[in-house]
């Protein structure tokens, strides 16, 4: 018998065409698969863990690329779900701008994630999963997403494994307000809560309150560890005893998209293996460090070998 997956990750997986350019000059694009969700089971799996995406794809062949990505990086996708009315697998186009500066656009309204339901994600949660991992992300797609995305939060509360919320508020799907008046709730069933500090108060109480008093505010309600991420500050977490930090390691930017999902897969991996909370930072920093010097969303994300690479002396040759 197969082993449970040790985490289960809920949201829609999309292809992405990246462009090389600005997309009015035609540039050559780039096709490959995007979505937050995926990306941060795809983390686990090369960590050497257990990780179930659940999701909804169209017949089309977007979905079975999609499909076809996952199960190529070790995903088990046996509550994956393709969509039977005429819904696509959504689309993501991004385009480079100066620097690295990028633009996304989302072609995802009405696409075969939105129409995501509890009945297809509840199956997947049972006895032996340890971790619940949602974003903000998928409530955002709409009516049915939000529902199957609370309905999991409170089945994975029933049955004692452990919910990990990561914010990650997209401006282009929906507002700060609608997201605040969703999240809020959502926020309250989350034993770890994961947000950049812009994002914090979209999760808080009372949103004029400073940082430190939103975090003490969060753990009075019962999450249990607050992660905040701070870019290139690197990034910090506080539970009820202590508070730890860590720097961001010092790469070569490429690529900025993926960073987060890339973090919250090594943390949740120092997390499963019994780390502290500063190794678990550690970890998490040094797996966003793999994202931000590669290009794409997941395709530089390390194996636990990988890891070892970030202290090597620079210019080593490895023979």
């Amino acid at each position: 018998m197969t082993a449970a997956p040790e985490v289960v990750t809920v949201g829609e997986a999309m292809a992405a065409l990246r462009a090389t350019g600005p997309i009015r000059l035609a540039p050559p694009m780039e096709l490959s698969v995007a979505g937050a969700e995926a990306n941060v089971a795809i983390g686990l799996a090369r960590l050497g863990h257990r990780a179930r995406w659940v999701g909804r794809i169209g017949a089309d062949p977007f979905g079975t690329l999609v499909l076809r990505t996952l199960r190529a990086e070790g995903i088990d996708t046996t509550h994956t779900h393709v969509d039977t009315d005429g819904r696509p697998t959504g689309l993501l186009v991004r385009e480079d701008g100066i620097g690295d500066l990028a633009g996304v656009h989302y072609y995802r309204e009405r696409s075969a994630g939105s129409a995501l339901t509890p009945e297809d994600v509840l199956p997947a949660l049972h006895p032996g999963v340890r971790v619940l991992h949602l974003t903000g992300i998928t409530p955002a797609l709409g009516p049915s997403a939000t529902r199957t995305v609370q309905a999991a939060a409170a089945r994975a509360r029933e049955l004692g494994i452990t919910v990990s919320l990561d914010i990650n508020h997209r401006a282009r799907l929906w507002t700060g307000d609608r997201a605040r008046r969703t999240l809020l709730p959502l926020a309250r069933t989350a034993d770890i809560l994961i947000a950049s500090a812009d994002e914090l108060h979209l999760v808080a109480d009372d949103p004029t309150r400073d940082e430190a008093d939103t975090v003490a505010a969060l753990l009075d309600r019962g999450t249990r560890e607050i992660v905040i991420t701070r870019g290139a500050a690197g990034a910090s977490v506080t539970t009820t005893d202590t508070t730890a930090r860590a720097p961001a390691r010092p790469v070569p930017v490429v690529d900025v998209i993926g960073a987060g999902d890339a973090f919250v897969a090594g943390y949740l991996s120092a997390l499963l293996d019994g780390l502290t909370t500063a190794q678990r930072l550690h970890r998490a920093t040094d797996t966003a460090a793999f994202a931000v010097a590669t290009r794409g969303d997941w395709e530089g994300l390390p194996t636990r070998t990988d890891l070892t690479l970030l202290d090597t002396p620079t210019g080593t040759t490895l023979r």
